[in-house]
Parts: C-alpha cells; structure tokens; sequence
C-alpha cells in the first residue's frame, strides 16, 4: 500500500512539532515540512487548524490533522513495526502518559518564560515534580519503557533536549537526581532522528526566543546559553 503525502506545518521552535519529526524520522516516512511565523500566522493555515496551533499535518493535500498526540499515533500505525503496545491497558498508560509529559512541556515554558523571580522558582519546583515522576516511571533499558523505541521516547526527547541545553543552578533538570532519566537521555540523544529533529540554527532562535522575553528567567537562561557557547 502506497503511503498517504504528508506535510507537516511547524513552527521552527516548537517542541510538539519535535516529536512528530522524530516519530516521522523514526518511521522511515517521507513527508514535506514548511515553517510559519506564529506572530503571523497565514491564512490558509488558520483554514486549515481548528486550533490554530502546531503541527498540523495535512494528508493528501486536503485532509488536516492536528495534536501532535493523534499525529504520531497516525504516523505509526501507517508502517510497521508499531511504536505503541498492543495490550489495551498498557496502550492507554502509555497515552497517559503522553498526555502527562505534554503538561511537563508546558510547566517547561512557565520555567523559561518566568516574569519574576519567584515565578521562576515556582515553575521550578512544578517541573520538577514532573521529573520525579518520569524518572519513577522510566526503564532507561535503553529507551524509556525498554529495549525498543515507543511514542514515549519520541514524546520526552524535545523536553530533554531542552533542559541539557539550558543548564542553569536553579534549573529543574539535575542529572545526578535523575539518573534513569540521565542514562536514558543519552542514549536518546545520539539518535539520528532526534540529531537530526530541529532545524540547524535551533540554538542561536532559542537565545533570540529567550532575549525577546520580559522580566526574570529568559534573559538570564539566554545568558548562560551563550556563555556556553556550542
């Protein structure tokens, strides 16, 4: 059976657009990307997104999918061998915890974002919440849940990636209190698909992203971003 065309609309930052190119990238599916401003969002993609969010995946040239959830679930289910178990039970834990790891992401942009100070270390101390759990539930055997590959590795791996790259004294991702996480973020990292996840200049547009921020955490974590160099 020939694979549907896929084009998947991003935003060159976003992480949930980073787990749908890992997923895409891990498959082994072809697909077209194009990037957008979200400051100025086009026409024809607000049409086409009911949220007006990303990814937005648009099938065949007419049909648009949208969560980046559903979008690499419908990426693994086109080619073998799935991402996701088969058991019902465990299935459903896994898009718990998903869905779990969508919020960590959020509480990651609170932790960035901060005005003040004591925001700062509220989102702190909220992520780090989050971490806890993951590195409770994490098998580090290699990937997340085992020896193989899920939807849950494509799923946490722009969160990490993140978190490495803005190391900070106050920040929530401390590897040596994560040490499952820690060793499984290694591994995930050198992936080619992971590597290879983000366009070129990732680093130098998080900085700007950072910069542009008003008040406390985005100025400081694009400080000690650039003191670090590459």
């Amino acid at each position: 059976m020939a694979l549907p065309h896929l084009h998947l609309v991003s935003f060159p930052l976003c992480p949930f657009v980073q787990r749908s190119v890992i997923t895409l990238k891990h498959k082994k599916v072809p697909f077209e990307r194009t990037f957008i401003d979200p400051k100025d969002l086009p026409g024809w993609f607000l049409e086409k997104s009911p949220t007006g969010k990303v990814p937005l995946l648009i099938v065949d040239q007419d049909t648009p999918l949208f969560e980046s959830a559903v979008i690499n679930e419908y990426v693994d289910e086109l080619t073998p061998p799935h991402l996701m178990p088969a058991d019902p039970l465990h299935r459903a834990l896994a898009r718990a915890w998903i869905a779990f790891a969508s919020d960590m992401i959020m509480a990651l942009h609170r932790w960035m974002t901060a005005p003040t100070e004591e925001a700062f270390r509220e989102a702190r101390d909220e992520a780090v919440k989050g971490l806890r759990r993951m590195e409770e539930q994490c098998q580090a055997g290699p990937c997340f849940s085992g020896p193989d590959f899920t939807l849950l590795d494509s799923t946490l791996a722009p969160l990490l990636m993140r978190y490495d790259m803005l190391q900070d004294p106050d920040s929530p991702w401390q590897p040596a209190e994560y040490p499952r996480l820690a060793r499984w973020w290694q591994h995930i990292s050198a992936l080619p698909e992971v590597q290879d996840s983000t366009v070129g200049d990732f680093r130098e547009r998080l900085m700007r992203f950072l910069n542009a921020q008003e008040g406390f955490a985005g100025p400081r974590l694009a400080a000690g971003l650039a003191a670090r160099g590459h």
